[in-house]
């Protein structure tokens, strides 16, 4: 009898109905307001207490930003990992450069178990919980209870979906925890085909029960589309990914918004957006603080003559840049309006004293007409461009924590699913991306490929949290040809070149599932198989 393994299935239960004594709403966010007086009675057999437990697992999706693990890592760990990012210092560049969450036994992987294995594996179980009781509860509205089944649906499809992405070697179950099997022990990962099966019909469900429009922050029809598409394609079922995508973009509500400066502006309620994190300030049911934007800023307040001000990204401690090879995607199109003060910051400027609005160039880069740079190690720290798109205008440029939105899902990624469905079977492929690159300025593309697609996707999603996951699903020769070739920024930051800080260097084929920590390992069977290569 496996004890750990029975104490980590029960102990989810006491911790859900916790939890609900914490989730609140206001008129912009979840209406559903919990009972005062909530135990497992009351949420597993009324009608009012289902609906407060489908609000609840928006609270545990958001918990994974909120954590305050080595600088708020939850929300960056996987971006970190990509052939777009450069890796500057810190914990997370360490996993960034794949020297740690390299092993089942080294500190990241136990970063890795909290903030996504026990994590995501928490949240399905408890949208099975919900599931399961609204299924067979008596006296509740039916529409009611197939929203309630449709979002906890959504919810439990997407975790295991991520789970599958990072891991592969997982297992999924649509049954809830009892006295009957609390001591049944995990001994073999579910098949591909099982995984996939319990995805797609999740999903489908959610798709046939939720509306097109909902209140912001909410999982809608298009939310479970995009997420249908996204399977699909790691399916390789390029007919029902192209389907879903096309479906969402021609039958629902959604638009993509006119500039490339209006897609992360405000607090992203706008037509773009098909699913954002919600995190606003007094609102019980929302996010704390993190340092999901301060992670991705340079210091270039360090500097004298300028402060922090939103306007150029607020404060950050710059441990995540934009790399080289994904600057130079960019500055392809001159036309590009992705390149400066939307999704990036490439240039900063005096705010005051003698040179006050004037360009700072005190450090250099090491480039073709600079062989020798000037204080390279300065210019990456303070001066070198920063991702945006995690800024926004009401956050305080005096404090490394805000409670900025997130983004997660939006339109413009279901564009670039809908060109590479076709592309890989049948119809014209062009309209879709290029319907991304005429809204950015660029010129049109006359043919696409799959580094056609994968060079927009990298100029359009860069940091939003696919990277990673568009290499790996693309195969083996993608992802090492990728990494090898263009992660971190090669011989132009010398410190970080051709030894162990090196991510070219560090790369294995193996990384491409990240190890189940032993932690989790020892909860499961004694026969349950750790990822190849560990």
């Amino acid at each position: 009898m496996n004890t750990k393994n029975v104490y980590r299935k029960l102990k989810t239960i006491p911790l859900l109905v916790i939890m609900f004594f914490f989730v609140t709403s206001c008129e912009d966010y979840l209406e559903e307001q919990p009972s005062t007086l909530i135990d497992s009675n009351y949420i597993y057999t009324t009608e009012e207490g289902l609906k407060s437990g489908v609000v609840s697992l928006y609270k545990f999706n958001r918990d994974r930003y909120d954590r305050r693990i080595e600088d708020f890592m939850g929300g960056v760990l996987i971006p970190s990992r990509s052939d777009l990012a450069f890796n500057r210092s810190g914990y997370l560049g360490l996993i960034g450069r794949y020297q740690r969450f390299v092993s089942p036994v080294d500190q990241g992987a136990n970063f890795g178990s909290a903030l996504f294995w026990k994590h995501f594996y928490n949240i399905a179980n408890r949208a099975t919980d919900i599931i399961n009781a609204a299924e067979t509860i008596q006296d509740i509205n039916e529409d009611v209870r197939n929203k309630v089944i449709a979002e906890a649906k959504f919810f439990r499809a997407n975790s295991y979906f991520y789970l599958y992405r990072m891991y592969n070697n997982i297992y999924v179950t649509t049954e809830s925890v009892t006295v009957d099997n609390a001591f049944d022990v995990i001994n073999n990962p579910s098949s591909q085909e099982e995984i996939f099966a319990l995805l797609n019909s999740d999903l489908q469900f959610a798709i046939d029960n939720l509306e097109w429009n909902d209140q912001f922050g909410r999982v809608t029809k298009g939310t479970a589309k995009h997420v249908k598409a996204k399977v699909a394609m790691w399916q390789g079922n390029w007919e029902e990914a192209k389907s879903q995508a096309i479906s969402l973009i021609e039958e629902g509500p959604h638009s993509l918004m006119p500039t490339t400066a209006e897609v992360f502006a405000g607090d992203r309620n706008n037509a773009e957006q098909l699913f954002v994190v919600q995190s606003q300030d007094d609102l019980l049911g929302g996010g704390d603080f993190t340092m999901l934007n301060a992670n991705y800023i340079t210091q270039y307040f360090q500097i004298p003559g300028i402060e922090a001000n939103v306007e150029q990204g607020g404060r950050g401690f710059s441990r995540i840049l934009p790399n080289r090879y994904l600057l130079n995607l960019i500055a392809e199109d001159s036309m590009d309006t992705r390149d400066d003060n939307t999704y990036f910051r490439l240039e900063y400027f005096y705010t005051s004293g003698d040179s006050i609005g004037k360009k700072i160039n005190i450090y250099k880069p090491i480039s073709d007409e600079n062989p020798e740079g000037v204080e390279v190690e300065r210019y990456y720290q303070r001066l070198h461009p920063s991702n945006l798109k995690f800024a926004q205008k009401d956050d305080n440029p005096d404090s490394y924590l805000q409670r900025s939105n997130i983004m997660v899902y939006r339109l413009a990624e279901t564009y670039l699913i809908a060109a590479e469905a076709i592309m890989r079977s049948s119809g014209d492929p062009l309209p879709y991306i290029n319907a991304i690159r005429t809204r950015a300025g660029a010129a049109e593309l006359t043919s696409v490929d799959e580094q056609a697609i994968l060079d927009e996707r990298a100029r359009e999603l860069a940091f939003e949290g696919q990277r990673w996951f568009t290499l790996k699903r693309m195969g083996q020769d993608v992802i090492n040809r990728q990494i090898t070739n263009y992660a971190g920024d090669g011989e132009f930051f010398p410190n970080n070149f051709g030894a162990e800080r090196d991510p070219r260097e560090n790369w294995r084929p193996h990384y491409i599932n990240f190890p189940i920590a032993q932690i989790d390992l020892d909860l499961l069977g004694p026969s349950y198989p750790q990822n190849p290569g560990y």
